[in-house]
């Protein structure tokens, strides 16, 4: 189940412990890959492999799903969002999976199309009620990305990331390969690459077409 390069030496007590309590906590998690992925599993794998790259697990690949639902509180709560939306009977099994095995409790998936391939950091305080969220996103904690109106919700690029405490609304796009701030408050569109950052947010260009500094 571990993978053999990371195996600790018998004579490494902290690092055989702390593997001991990660392969208990999988047995404990199991149940949750009885649950069926059929109809969400090619958005599920892309997940977990963004994940893997990321946070990267001591466990062999096949055991990678089951190492990040009983290591990641905010994997949790997106795979459930991800059985919520592969049939009622996936939905009403992600209901009751959730309460026995609860994700992060603070951390809110209202957004009817997320890409795969999502990395959430942390993920508490955290609302995302956008109209769309692109493939490979990164969203950390504290992070608000709402509507100011039912109708009026943010539309996120590919491969966006939102950084810690960042508040990005209303009816916005942020294009691919953006970044927001820590702490920022985007009100408007964020050009494709551009970073947001300030409060009202202001944008800087794309690292490669900034000027030197001190020119």
């Amino acid at each position: 189940m571990l993978r053999e390069a990371e195996r600790p030496d018998a004579r490494t007590v902290p690092g055989t412990a702390k593997r001991l309590r990660l392969v208990i906590r999988m047995a404990w998690y199991a149940p949750l890959l009885l649950l069926p992925l059929a109809r969400v599993r090619a958005v599920v794998d892309a997940d977990v492999a963004r994940w893997v790259r990321v946070v990267r697990p001591p466990v062999e690949d096949r055991w990678s799903l089951l190492a990040l639902l009983a290591s990641y509180a905010e994997y949790r709560s997106l795979f459930y969002y991800r059985l919520r939306r592969a049939g009622v009977a996936s939905a009403a099994l992600a209901g009751v999976a959730a309460v026995v095995y609860p994700g992060e409790r603070t951390l809110h998936l209202d957004c009817s199309d997320i890409g795969p391939g999502l990395f959430i950091q942390h993920g508490f305080a955290t609302v995302v009620a956008a109209r769309k969220v692109g493939a490979n996103c990164w969203i950390n904690q504290q992070v608000t990305i709402g509507f100011t109106s039912a109708d009026d919700r943010p539309t996120l690029g590919d491969d966006v990331f939102v950084y810690a405490g960042a508040k990005v609304l209303g009816d916005i796009t942020v294009g691919d390969g953006a970044r927001v701030g820590a702490n920022a408050v985007v009100l408007g569109d964020v050009p494709p690459h551009a970073t947001a950052v300030g409060v009202p947010a202001r944008m800087l260009p794309p690292k490669d077409s900034r000027p030197p500094r001190g020119a």
